[in-house]
């Protein structure tokens, strides 16, 4: 115990505690709410959230497109520090999921619409829709682990 003026501080002992596997459900629930937005809830019969979370993200997905919005992805050119500016803007537009890659097969969504008043909207709803996917990913796994309620 440590006396600091008229404050005592005590520490406390940290318990070990055993370790808890997580169920293999968990991480198919996780894939599956990355690769389809909502997914991972409706497989839980979380329809609210889903509807929520998963409409948010193809929402915003597909309005950022329709805004003119320009999707990120390494190109064979880019090397060096423009490789590290496309990797992180590349990385928040993955979390999208399958609806990303099937611009990325199909060539969607990855030319410059520069010219295009809406340019910058469309960027951001596309970067945000990718980030709020991750945050849903990671929701729906949590509650298939019995982390969160």
């Amino acid at each position: 115990m440590i006396v600091e003026g008229s404050i005592f501080l005590v520490a406390k002992q940290m318990q070990q505690t055993s370790r808890v596997e997580t169920p293999r459900s968990a991480w198919l629930i996780g894939l599956a709410a990355w690769a389809v937005p909502g997914l991972g809830h409706l497989l839980q019969r979380r329809w609210a959230r889903a509807l929520l979370l998963g409409g948010a993200v193809w929402g915003m997905f597909f309005t950022g497109l329709w805004l003119g919005g320009h999707l990120f992805r390494l190109g064979p050119n880019d090397q060096g520090f423009a490789a590290l500016l496309q990797l992180l803007p590349m990385v928040a537009n993955v979390g999208a999921g399958l609806p990303y890659i099937f611009c990325w097969l199909t060539s969607t969504g990855f030319a410059d619409h520069a010219q295009m008043v809406t340019y910058e909207y469309g960027n951001t709803f596309l970067l945000v829709a990718g980030l709020l996917n991750y945050l849903a990913m990671l929701d729906a796994f949590d509650i298939a682990a019995g982390r969160k309620q």
